[in-house]
C-alpha cells in the first residue's frame, strides 16, 4: 500500500473559534434565534464538520441552498431548511425527507401540499416574499392575497415568513429600511385575519450588523453565513468582534539566491533590483490564491511577512525571503491566517482582489485538504477530511 502523503496545501478550520463566533452572534441577536447558513459545503470549508459543531448549540436549524445540500444534513439533529427554491421534481423527495421548504409562489406551495398529502404527512414551509431582491419569491404586491391562499392548504405547516435584502451591507442606503417597512406591513395585513407565523426573518449577516431593527419584533430569527467564518462584507459596520476561523497553509518548494535583473513568473511582472533570496511556495490560483496577490500581497514564513513577487501561477507563487534567515524546502507557509500585525484575513485578500470574503472562502480548490482543529472527532464521511497527523 502506498504511504499516505500529506497534501501540499491545506485549510485549517478552528472549530473552537467557530463556536465562539456563533456565541457572539447569538448575544448580539438576542432574543432572536439563530439560523446558520451552511450552503455550498459551508462556503467550501466542510459542511459536515460545521453541522456537527453547531448541532451542539441552540441553533434554530441549518439553512442550505438546494436539495443535495439538504439531504447531506438530514439527521444532523437540527431542522434543515432550503432557503432558495425547490423544483417540481425535487419536492416529493424533500417532503419525504422532512426538509423545511420554501414556498416561493402559490404553484410551488400547492405542489408541496400535494406531495405531503400523498406521503400522509404535513410539510413545513417558509413563505418567501420578494420585497426588493428581485430574484425569488412572492412579489410583495401579491403577498397578502397569496399568503391567505397558501395558508388555507391543508397539508402545510406554514411555520415561517421571510425575505432577503440586497443592500443591507450599506447602512446609509435607505432601501433596506424601506424593505423592512414593506415586510412588516405584510405581516400586519395578514395578522388582521389571524394569520401568524412562528418564525419571521429578514436579516442575514449584513443586516445583523447594520440594521438593528431587523432583529427586533416582529422578527425572531436571524440568518448568519459569512459572519460564522469571522468575515464581513467590505462595506458597512463591523459591530461583532469575530475571529477568522480559517488558515490556508502550504509549504516551501525551493529557495534560491537570484541575481539582479532576474524576472519572476509569467509576464515577467517583477524584476529583481538586487541579489535576493526567493522562495517558491507550493500554492497557486488553483488553490485559491488570488491572481491579484502578485506584487501586492504577502504570506507568512516563520511568522514574518514575505511579499509575493511576480504573478501567481496555477500551482506556485514566488515570495521574497531575503530578510528571513534559514528558510528551507518543506517549511510551512501561512497564506491566510497567522497572528499579530502580519496576520492575513479573507477580508484582506478580498480588498486586494476588489471582491468580498464570500468569493475568497469559496475559491479553495479541490486539492486543498480541509482540516478541522480544536473540535470533537470529525464526521466519519468522505465529505469532511480526517484530521491528519501533526505536520
Amino acid at each position: 500500500m502506498a504511504k499516505h502523503l500529506p497534501r501540499r496545501v491545506w485549510v485549517e478550520v478552528d472549530i473552537a473559534k467557530l463556536r465562539s463566533n456563533y456565541a457572539k452572534i447569538k448575544t448580539a441577536a438576542s432574543p432572536c434565534g439563530i439560523l446558520p447558513v451552511l450552503k455550498a459545503n459551508a462556503y467550501g470549508l466542510g459542511v459536515l464538520a460545521y453541522a456537527q459543531a453547531l448541532s451542539k448549540t441552540d441553533a434554530a436549524g441549518i439553512g442550505v441552498a438546494e436539495p443535495f445540500e439538504a439531504l447531506q444534513l438530514a439527521g444532523c439533529g437540527k431542522p434543515v431548511q432550503i432557503l432558495s427554491s425547490v423544483l417540481p421534481d425535487e419536492i416529493e423527495a424533500m417532503v419525504e425527507a422532512g426538509i423545511v421548504l420554501p414556498a416561493i409562489d402559490l404553484k410551488t406551495a400547492r405542489a408541496i401540499d400535494a406531495a405531503a398529502a400523498k406521503a400522509g404527512r404535513t410539510a413545513k414551509v417558509h413563505l418567501k416574499i420578494d420585497t426588493g431582491m428581485g430574484r425569488l419569491g412572492i412579489p410583495a404586491a401579491d403577498a397578502p392575497r397569496t399568503i391567505r391562499e397558501i395558508k388555507a392548504l391543508p397539508h402545510l405547516d406554514c411555520e415561517g415568513l421571510f425575505s432577503h435584502c440586497p443592500m443591507a451591507y450599506d447602512p446609509a442606503d435607505p432601501f433596506t429600511d424601506a424593505q423592512i417597512n414593506l415586510f412588516i406591513s405584510i405581516v400586519d395585513d395578514v395578522a388582521r385575519d389571524g394569520i401568524v407565523f412562528r418564525k419571521i426573518h429578514i436579516a442575514a449577516s449584513d443586516a445583523l450588523n447594520n440594521f438593528s431593527r431587523a432583529r427586533k419584533p416582529p422578527f425572531n430569527i436571524v440568518r448568519t453565513g459569512i459572519n460564522l467564518h469571522g468575515s464581513f462584507d467590505p462595506n458597512g459596520e463591523r459591530t461583532l468582534d469575530l475571529e477568522s476561523v480559517l488558515s490556508l497553509k502550504t509549504r516551501v518548494a525551493q529557495v534560491r539566491s537570484l541575481p539582479p535583473g532576474t524576472t519572476l513568473g509569467y509576464g515577467r511582472t517583477w524584476c529583481l533590483a538586487k541579489t535576493s533570496k526567493i522562495a517558491t511556495i507550493s500554492a497557486g490560483y488553483a488553490d485559491g490564491l488570488p491572481l491579484a496577490l502578485g506584487n501586492s500581497g504577502h504570506v507568512l514564513i516563520k511568522g514574518v511577512p514575505c511579499p509575493v513577487k511576480g504573478r501567481v501561477s496555477m500551482d506556485y507563487a514566488t515570495v521574497d525571503v531575503t530578510h528571513v534567515p534559514g528558510v528551507v524546502p518543506g517549511d510551512e507557509v501561512i497564506c491566510l491566517g497567522g497572528e499579530g500585525a502580519g496576520a492575513i484575513a479573507p477580508d484582506d485578500w478580498a480588498a486586494i482582489k476588489g471582491t468580498h470574503a464570500y468569493e475568497i472562502i469559496c475559491s479553495f480548490g479541490n486539492r486543498v485538504e480541509r482540516v478541522f482543529v480544536n473540535g470533537d472527532d470529525p464526521p466519519a464521511t468522505a465529505n469532511a477530511s480526517k484530521i491528519p497527523s501533526p505536520r
